[in-house]
């Protein structure tokens, strides 16, 4: 895969449409990996739930560090914002995460682009996401329920 490519992750989850966009949206403190936080223990996780709102960890001593910006909420189908967590916000790149219902289970996708707009880097920070998605799929699940 290249930088041009947009990654996409799929899986699904024992779940409502309704349950999981919540989950992912507004319950994410519950279940998001503290590794993958920039305080390694946040009070909150937080996604101002409409465009223009801003997605960010308030870590336990009231600071809070940015990790994005809402630019499209359907809710219970689909969100998705700028993205740059670990990174300055001008190395944004563009995550659209859907929910798909199909009797008691969501069909879940994640994909991300602007890659390329990174330049030399974008190759690498793609391969290293690829990474970061799979432990965060991996407390989505556990916390929706798994097929």
């Amino acid at each position: 895969m290249t930088a041009e490519e947009p990654l996409v992750v799929t899986f699904d989850v024992r779940s409502g449409a309704d349950r999981a966009f919540d989950l992912w949206t507004m319950r994410t403190s519950l279940w998001w990996p503290k590794a993958h936080t920039i305080s390694g223990d946040p009070d909150s996780i937080v996604f101002e739930p409409y465009p223009g709102g801003r997605i960010f960890e308030r870590g336990k001593d009231g600071a809070e560090h940015v990790w994005g910006e809402v630019t499209h909420w359907d809710e219970p189908r689909e969100v998705a914002f700028r993205w740059h967590l670990f990174f300055a916000p001008d190395q944004a790149t563009d995550v659209t995460i859907t929910f798909e219902p199909d009797g008691e289970i969501t069909h879940v996708r994640i994909s991300q682009s602007g890659f390329a707009r990174l330049g030399e880097a974008g190759q690498l920070r793609r391969e290293a996401t690829t990474n970061g998605w799979a432990a965060t799929v991996a407390a989505f699940t556990a916390a929706a329920g798994t097929v």
